[in-house]
């Protein structure tokens, strides 16, 4: 907040003196400062710069499982035979989902 140092100064007789309608004003002041909005509206509004990705297509090759990978029974993500932890029902568990 600026300070003017050169406006005359209140002594503490006179800081006390305050009536109580200044002091429902100030307080009113300070409140008045807040703003409530609401950040999912105020994103709306925002267009990054090269955001527009609907005439784009994506092109993505997918692989078939290897010999070396499994599918594991609980997460169904395909892990390397390294992240095997065992077989519950003779189903394959990965490390993640088996602790």
């Amino acid at each position: 907040m600026a300070t003017d140092y050169d406006a005359p100064r209140k002594t503490d007789d006179e800081l006390g003196e305050d009536s109580i309608e200044e002091l429902k004003a100030r307080r009113v002041d300070k409140v008045s400062g807040a703003v409530d909005e609401d950040e999912t509206e105020a994103a709306e509004g925002f267009e990054l710069p090269g955001a527009d990705l609907s005439n784009e297509e994506l092109s993505v090759r997918v692989l078939p499982r290897q010999a070396d990978e499994f599918t594991c029974s609980r997460c169904f993500l395909v892990h390397h035979r390294s992240q095997l932890a065992k077989e519950d029902g003779g189903l394959p568990v990965c490390k993640e989902c088996a602790a």
